[in-house]
């Protein structure tokens, strides 16, 4: 399949801050992910992981700091051109339901002047790279189930080829067979286009599936930036160890 080459790009937090009412959602946060790279944001909920993305984004500002795409402040000028080149998945996938899924994929293209046709090549591309049956392109999101719902998602986000890619929670309401072969999928499809990637999740063991660097969130900071073994072998704080033993295992069966 053939994909247009993108130029890659990273992004930056400098001290970074944003505050939601009397709720600190990020407190004066520094973190860069370099160009190319995948990278998981991990912690319970409220830690300040979807706030990373939506200041990234520009979905959001922040109240103190600076935000860095390209080596280049973020500013409200810049925000347009930011968005045709970084994909967003949302959980739940955020497809408009009056729409069917060929019309879904085809927004963005169309406002950027795409030609029919040239619209119809990619989708067919991106079908083929996500295993979706060219079929269900014209249905609507309510006749397809959760993974085919992610699956157009992660096409949308990837139809003008764009340079960097943020998920949010994409898995987190599928069940968990569906959830588990798309971990498998999505970790192919990173590895295929090898663009930036920034994952948003709560379960560890998905996040070192996907990514080797994994970043730790509590409280609107960082408590720790490596790899799962740093997190297993060198926490940097009690927190960490507690965050490792929080995750669910498998109860052990005598025979």
């Amino acid at each position: 399949m053939a994909i247009a080459e993108a130029r890659r790009f990273g992004f930056a937090l400098e001290r970074a801050s944003k505050r939601y009412g009397a709720v600190v959602a990020l407190n004066h946060v520094d973190i860069d992910f370099s160009a190319g790279s995948t990278t998981a944001l991990i912690g319970s909920s409220g830690s300040g992981k979807s706030t990373v993305l939506r200041l990234l984004l520009g979905l959001d500002y922040p109240d103190e700091g600076t935000v860095r795409v390209d080596g280049q402040p973020l500013g409200p000028s810049k925000v347009l051109e930011l968005r045709r080149r970084v994909g967003y998945v949302i959980q739940e996938g955020g497809l408009f339901p009056h729409l069917t899924l060929s019309g879904n994929l085809a927004l963005l293209p169309r406002y950027l002047g795409w030609r029919a046709q040239h619209v119809q090549q990619r989708a067919e591309e991106l079908a083929a790279l996500t295993h979706l049956p060219l079929d269900v392109l014209d249905r609507y999101p309510a006749e397809l189930s959760g993974g085919q719902r992610q699956r157009v998602a992660l096409m949308r986000a990837l139809m003008v080829d764009p340079d960097a890619l943020l998920l949010d929670e994409p898995l987190g309401a599928l069940d968990p067979i569906v959830r588990h072969e798309l971990q498998d999928e999505l970790k192919r499809i990173f590895a295929q286009i090898g663009k930036t990637v920034i994952i948003v999740t709560h379960d560890l063991a998905e996040a070192a599936w996907f990514a080797d660097r994994l970043v730790l969130m509590r409280d609107g900071a960082i408590v720790q930036d490596g790899t799962l073994q740093d997190l297993l072998d060198r926490p940097a704080e009690p927190f960490v160890t507690r965050f490792v033993e929080a995750q669910r295992r498998l109860p052990e069966v005598r025979s």
